[in-house]
């Protein structure tokens, strides 16, 4: 069974992604820096084609965790839209253009009971994310986020 989410401990990180893959990255890409060599063609060719795969490293290892984020943004916005449709039986289109991705994201974690009143004070207050995942309530956790 999950823990029980909240603000204080909704955030997720990924070991082998945040702790390992990074850092290694970051590593190779700072080793291959201090070690370039710009003394004869033939080094200046090798620390070139070293600082490239080592930026190549660190860039593919960014990229793939940005497509997966933006994915999963793009499915918050689907759910909210059946959410808000589920609750009010109207389009979310009119709401949606008043938010922000980011304010749509935090308003995902608050209950059924809550979210409308909380999405139309984020509205009226321009609340930033941060905000409205402290004025919920009744903490809708979800343990598949990436």
């Amino acid at each position: 069974m999950p823990k029980t989410q909240n603000f204080e401990n909704h955030a997720k990180y990924y070991p082998l992604h945040h702790f390992f893959i990074m850092p290694m990255a970051l590593l190779f890409l700072g080793w291959t820096a201090a070690r370039m060599d710009f003394s004869s063609s033939q080094s200046i060719s090798e620390s070139i084609y070293l600082g490239l795969l080592a930026f190549l490293v660190l860039l593919i290892s960014l990229l793939t965790r940005l497509y997966a984020i933006k994915n999963q943004n793009r499915i918050i916005r689907l759910e909210m839209r059946q959410r808000y449709f589920y609750l009010t039986g109207s389009p979310f289109y009119k709401k949606e253009s008043q938010l922000t991705s980011a304010q749509i994201i935090a308003l995902r974690f608050a209950g059924d009971d809550e979210i409308l009143e909380l999405m139309d004070k984020s509205i009226k207050d321009n609340l930033v994310p941060k905000e409205i995942k402290k004025s919920i309530k009744i903490w809708n956790a979800d343990h598949h986020r990436v």
